[in-house]
C-alpha cells in the first residue's frame, strides 16, 4: 500500500505537460488559476514566484516550485510583477542567461485526497546539496529529455513528469514531519489502519476490526487517527471508497454494480444514493461527464 500513490492516482486527469524555456534579462509571466497543479524548476539564473495575495519568492539556480492547488501566480525576473504577460505567449531568448522548466498536471480536485489538500498553497524546495538526490535526477533527466526531443520523447517525458510530481511532494513531506499526513505514514498503528483500509476498501469494516488491525483499543485509534488524518475512520473509509468508485467511473468500462462491489456496497441502489450524495450526481452521469 502506498497512500501518496494512492492520492496522486485518485486526482489525476489526462497528461501532464511541461515546457522549458530560456528568457532574457527581463521577463514576467502570469499564469492563470488552473484546475490541477503547477510547477517551475530554474535551471540557471534566478528569479521570483509572485503567488496572489501572498509573499513573494525568492528563486535561485536549481530550485524547484511546485503549486499544488493551481493558484494564479506569476514568475518574473524581479519581485514586482509589473506588466506580467500570459505565458503561453512568452517568446524563447536562445541567448537568454535564465532557463526554466514549467509544466502542468491535471488534477480533479472535487476528489482531492487529504494529504494532497494539506500541502500549502506554495512548495518551495530551494536547491541543496545533498538535499533530495532523486529530485535533482529526476530534474536533470527531465531538463534534458524536454530540450532534446529525441526518439521515445513523449513516453519517457510522461514517466519522468510523473516522478517529478511524486518527488517533490515527497521531499516536502521529509522537511516536514510534524504535519499531521507526515505523522499519519509515520505512526505505525495509523498506517496500518491506512493500508487496510486502501487495501481493501470492499470489506465490512467496522471500528473494532481496524482497531484489531491496528493493534490499539477502539477509542484510542479514533482518537489518533482522527487527529493526524483530519476525519475519523470510518469516516475517510466512506469518502475512499466514493472516492475510488469515481475514478474507476472515470478510467473503467465496469458496469455500476461491479464498481458498487468494489468499494464495499451490497446494492447498486445504496452506492448511487452515497455517490450522489457526496459529488451532487448519480454515477451514471458523472462517467459522462468526466470519461478520459
Amino acid at each position: 500500500m502506498d497512500v501518496l500513490s494512492d492520492a496522486i492516482a485518485a486526482v489525476r486527469v489526462g497528461q501532464p505537460t511541461s515546457n522549458r524555456l530560456r528568457a532574457g534579462p527581463e521577463w514576467c509571466y502570469r499564469f492563470a488559476s488552473y484546475e490541477g497543479a503547477g510547477f517551475h524548476v530554474l535551471l540557471r539564473g534566478s528569479g521570483w514566484l509572485l503567488p496572489d495575495d501572498r509573499e513573494p519568492v525568492a528563486l535561485g539556480p536549481g530550485d524547484a516550485v511546485l503549486v499544488p492547488h493551481g493558484g494564479a501566480h506569476v514568475l518574473s525576473s524581479t519581485p514586482d510583477g509589473a506588466g506580467a504577460v500570459p505565458f503561453e505567449t512568452a517568446v524563447a531568448e536562445p541567448a537568454g542567461r535564465t532557463e526554466f522548466l514549467c509544466g502542468k498536471y491535471r488534477l480533479f480536485h472535487a476528489r482531492r485526497h487529504p494529504l494532497l489538500a494539506s500541502l500549502p498553497e506554495v512548495v518551495h524546495l530551494p536547491a541543496e546539496v545533498g538535499r533530495h538526490p532523486e529530485l535533482r535526477a529526476a530534474i536533470d533527466l527531465l531538463g534534458a529529455e524536454v530540450s532534446e526531443r529525441r526518439p521515445g520523447s513523449a513516453t519517457v517525458l510522461t514517466g519522468l513528469l510523473d516522478l517529478l510530481l511524486v518527488y517533490l511532494i515527497r521531499a516536502w513531506l521529509d522537511d516536514h514531519p510534524g504535519t499531521g499526513w507526515t505523522q499519519a505514514l509515520r505512526d505505525p498503528e495509523v498506517a496500518a489502519a491506512l493500508e487496510a483500509l486502501h487495501e481493501h476498501p470492499e470489506a465490512p469494516w467496522r471500528i473494532e476490526d481496524l482497531a484489531a488491525v491496528a493493534g490499539l483499543s477502539r477509542a484510542t485509534l479514533a482518537r489518533r487517527f482522527t487527529a493526524l488524518v483530519g476525519q475519523p475512520p470510518m469516516a475517510y473509509l466512506t469518502w475512499w471508497r466514493l472516492t475510488t468508485a469515481a475514478r474507476l467511473l472515470q478510467d473503467t468500462d465496469l458496469p455500476l454494480p461491479s464498481i458498487a462491489a468494489k468499494v464495499g456496497y451490497r446494492s447498486p441502489f445504496a452506492f448511487s444514493h452515497a455517490f450522489k450524495r457526496r459529488f451532487g450526481t448519480a454515477p451514471g452521469g458523472f462517467r459522462g461527464l468526466h470519461r478520459t
